[in-house]
């Protein structure tokens, strides 16, 4: 019964030593065939629909471009039309006659604004503001992305070694109940002590089968990310590195560099000039209207008569009173001005609540991970003192069950504070406004909304979209 017991306790002692590294255990024996965490977020940022609906929208704003763009061009409207006119005519004493006619023909005409209160340049710079902002919404978007692959990878190898430490742990508890059922056979131990082990295998089994379902939700969820179910996943380190030294300076740099607070600002440039843009529909708008028109035997003409008409005119349009609408939208857009405002120091605050949180989760992290490994050798030493110390009559059953459950939470905690850790690296530099695939050193050529802008910031004719992706 003694050599049984020491042959137990060490091939525990061994897989304690296994399960220990937690998350390095499931790299998997083959690494060509393993992803890593930078290879898993390459494929989010590159097929993550989220992603790429953001993208689209950003394109469709560069469209708002040339729509504000085109104030500043002609309109040219061409014209033609033919009909038929039979007029019957009788006149006093010399009878009646019928005369027919096809009257018929085309024209041009050209409008072009001269001026119109500086609405078009402040509709262009509003469409400038709108396409900025949309990119910043589509970098929160790109930040949001690569933060919840980061955590989906991170939550399968959590689950996935705390699903091993839970099936080691029937492992354990099934040898323990065998011994403890031998020894009662023998009369070493009463029936209390059995069904304490079988309590205590019983309530093992239930753990792993939760553990199971939570990393089939993991999967899930890795899935719905990342666009591929996990195979082997290497373990990840935090990019604790790339972040600023201390908490004011992430702080500061979250005020520069973060996409919401960006996006927010020029939000405020784009109402500013909406303020413009209804304040200049009180001022006056010069254009000219340039004509030419041909005509076929036009009514009125003998039959064969052409007759072409040419015509400029300038046109000047001064508002006298709008029964107080514009007046209305003007203050409107200042009270909208004032609120856009507001909402970016809304931003600021958000933003700041944001890094101070996650720099405290990250720095709970490291502080759990010193703790809990310490726990979890000083479990170790516990479990092995106890059993040694049941051999002799010391210690009951129910000792050593719970210093075996005291060794598995304590291996539990420190697997958790591991994931905890790298997650919390990731979300202080999305916090901070840095989570990029060039930040992250990610083998990707990243997206670069500037291409599909300069391809039609400028365009004046033509329905292909082009392929600025």
């Amino acid at each position: 019964m003694m050599t049984g017991s020491r042959d137990f306790s060490s091939k525990a002692a061994k897989t304690a030593g296994a399960l220990l590294v937690g998350v390095s255990v499931l790299a998997g024996a083959s690494s060509a065939q393993a992803e890593t965490i930078s290879g898993a977020l390459v494929r989010a940022y590159l097929g993550n629909p989220d992603i790429n609906q953001q993208r689209a929208s950003v394109r469709a704003s560069d469209e708002n471009i040339a729509r504000a763009k085109s104030g500043y061009r002609p309109r040219v409207t061409a014209t033609a039309d033919a009909s038929r006119q039979v007029s019957d005519i009788e006149v006093p004493q010399l009878g009646s006659r019928t005369v027919a006619s096809n009257p018929r023909g085309y024209g041009i005409s050209l409008t072009q604004n001269i001026w119109n209160g500086n609405r078009t340049e402040n509709g262009v710079r509003q469409a400038e503001s709108g396409v900025l902002a949309a990119r910043e919404s589509m970098r929160a978007t790109e930040q949001a992305i690569l933060l919840n692959g980061a955590t989906a990878y991170m939550n399968v190898l959590r689950d996935t070694a705390i699903l091993n430490l839970r099936n080691n742990n029937i492992t354990v508890l099934e040898e323990q109940l065998r011994q403890t059922s031998n020894r009662f056979q023998v009369g070493e131990v009463t029936r209390t002590d059995v069904a304490q082990a079988e309590a205590s295998l019983a309530q093992a089994r239930s753990d792993y089968y939760a553990a199971q379902s939570l990393l089939q939700a993991s999967v899930a969820n890795y899935r719905q990310v990342i666009g591929v179910e996990p195979k082997r996943l290497e373990p990840a380190r935090p990019i604790e590195a790339l972040l600023p030294k201390s908490l004011d300076a992430a702080v500061r740099q979250s005020y520069l560099e973060h996409p919401a607070i960006q996006a927010a600002l020029h939000n405020v440039d784009a109402q500013a000039l909406n303020v413009k843009l209804v304040e200049g529909e009180l001022y006056p708008t010069v254009g000219v209207t340039g004509s030419l028109t041909k005509r076929f035997d036009p009514s009125g003409y003998a039959t064969g008569t052409q007759v072409t008409t040419a015509s400029i005119i300038g046109q000047i349009s001064v508002p006298i009173y709008e029964g107080g609408e514009v007046y209305a939208r003007a203050r409107q857009a200042k009270e909208i001005l004032g609120q856009a405002r507001l909402q970016a120091d809304l931003q600021r605050d958000a933003v700041r609540a944001l890094v101070v949180t996650t720099w405290g989760q990250l720095e709970t992290a490291k502080a759990m991970i010193r703790s809990g490994q310490a726990a979890v050798t000083a479990a170790e030493i516990a479990l092995n003192g106890v059993r040694e110390e049941a051999k002799v009559g010391q210690r009951t059953t129910l000792d050593v069950l719970n210093a075996q459950q005291a060794l598995l939470n304590a291996r539990v905690l420190l697997v958790t504070s591991q994931r905890d850790r790298v997650v919390a690296s990731y979300a202080v530099m999305s916090a901070i406004g840095r989570l990029s695939p060039t930040e992250l050193k990610l083998s990707v050529a990243r997206y670069d909304p500037t291409v599909h802008f300069e391809q039609v910031k400028d365009k004046v004719i033509g329905l292909q979209t082009p392929d600025g992706r």
